[in-house]
């Protein structure tokens, strides 16, 4: 399951349904997501996997410096997520 982190996935349920999310860490049934913008790195967003559609894109840059222990930005996840809208 920890191969998730760094994938995108969009909401399925709540008041944040539709939007686009970062997957920053997992848990047992749950992932944390973050936008860089409303849920922010350092305090990322928890959602159960059945409210979220996984999205198989990974962001390479994030995914690397998640396993490199380097401290992410809300920086490097508005960029990853403006990139894959653009694509």
């Amino acid at each position: 399951m920890n191969n998730y982190i760094g994938y995108f996935a969009t909401s399925l349920a709540g008041h944040d349904k539709g939007l686009t999310y970062v997957i920053t860490g997992v848990d047992n049934e749950y992932v944390y997501v973050t936008d860089g913008r409303l849920r922010q790195v350092d305090e990322p967003k928890k959602k159960k996997l059945k409210h979220i559609q996984l999205i198989k894109i990974c962001d390479d840059t994030i995914k690397d410096k998640i396993s490199r222990n380097i401290k992410l930005t809300n920086e490097d996840i508005k960029l990853a997520i403006k990139k894959y809208n653009n694509r």
